[in-house]
């Protein structure tokens, strides 16, 4: 995953100076979406806006940035033949210095510690050279706000238009704000920054459940990583990855949030259907995943069903699991498999809501 808050966090407490580079805008086909960023230090990158020529000019401009230690920059590229990309379309790049002790880095982590969402409205330009670049930003929750952009009205309106994109769950955009006499118009760019509706609980650090976290490490998704052998976790982690070691994994399954995706892939049958049972007895679950053969599948039935669990609710249990066609045996391979069933399901649950949710506007 591209995390970037993380990515600055470390930089700022290395004392390294970074880049924060940001799409804001594109029009037609581009390599990524606005709202997608990447850190640039004058050794490291951290995350993609795409790749290519694009990506190359944009690490030069930021490496340029903190040779010469300019200030803030939007860029408009045309990807076409003077960048080498053939999409044909247009990408605006903001390009922001981060400091450590930008305030508005420190709300934004405090907002993800929370688990709450949140919404950035940052000042395209700051017109004052004296003034701070960090100080014309403002970060805002459905109950709080910090920062400023420097005028009460100004802060008003983009607490309302932050608030209201937190509502709807809108995609990132440029945002105008208009002084109160009509003379002047301010450009921002408004962002949404919602906490992984793709939340996963995997019970299991084995050699597939190993591999499956190396793959999520790189999704849009938070993973709960459970087994009973503390051992088994390796020492270092994505930052979207929480390991719990605990001798009642079943208490994970009780404490997982609505929506959930669950999986189960232990060392033990015996776990595995406490497990199962436990999670059959949910009912608000986005997917349950069980390794394991056909006749797996069936033997956990006939026993759960003797034990009351109503023969309905094994529809809602996938076994075997991961994408048809793969047929590989190695834990990398199912790993591959079940993390493209996972992006599928997902995938169709998000399409859902937000049809869902432009019948209602």
């Amino acid at each position: 995953m591209n995390d970037w808050v993380s990515a600055l966090e470390r930089h700022a407490a290395a004392n390294t100076r970074a880049v924060l580079v940001s799409v804001v805008a594109i029009k037609g086909s581009a390599p990524r979406p606005a709202g997608t960023r990447m850190v640039v230090t004058v050794e490291n990158i951290d995350g993609t806006i795409g790749g290519g020529h694009l990506e190359f000019t944009a690490i030069d401009i930021a490496r340029d940035l903190l040779d010469d230690g300019g200030r803030m920059a939007l860029r408009r590229f045309a990807l076409g033949a003077s960048l080498g990309q053939c999409c044909g379309g247009m990408a605006m790049l903001l390009f922001e210095p981060v400091t450590a002790d930008a305030p508005w880095l420190a709300a934004v982590h405090e907002s993800r510690a929370a688990r709450r969402d949140c919404a950035m409205v940052t000042a395209i330009r700051v017109e004052d050279a004296s003034e701070p670049e960090h100080a014309a930003r403002i970060v805002v929750t459905a109950d709080a706000h910090s920062g400023t952009l420097g005028t009460a009205k100004r802060d008003r309106l983009a607490i309302e238009f932050a608030r209201n994109a937190l509502v709807k769950r809108e995609a990132p955009r440029l945002l105008t704000i208009t002084e109160s006499d009509g003379t002047e118009e301010r450009e921002y760019f408004l962002d949404v920054l919602l906490q992984p509706e793709f939340r996963i609980v995997l019970f299991g650090a084995g050699h597939v459940g190993s591999a499956l976290v190396r793959i999520l490490a790189g999704l849009p998704c938070s993973v709960t990583w459970v087994d009973s052998r503390d051992a088994m976790f390796p020492q270092d982690v994505a930052a979207n990855v929480e390991c719990v070691a605990t001798d009642a994994p079943e208490a994970e399954v009780a404490g997982a949030a609505p929506g959930s995706y669950f999986l189960v892939m232990t060392h033990s049958h015996q776990l595995d259907e406490t497990l199962t049972e436990a999670i059959l007895n949910r009912d608000d679950f986005a997917y349950f995943g069980l390794i394991g053969s056909v006749s797996k599948r069936r033997q956990f039935e006939r026993r759960l069903e003797a034990r009351g669990v109503p023969r309905t609710r094994f529809d809602a249990m996938t076994c075997p699991i991961g994408v048809a066609g793969v047929t590989g045996k190695e834990p990398e391979v199912i790993a591959v498999a079940v993390a493209a069933e996972l992006l599928q399901i997902c995938g169709r649950r998000i399409a859902e809501r937000d049809e869902q949710l432009e019948r209602r506007a």
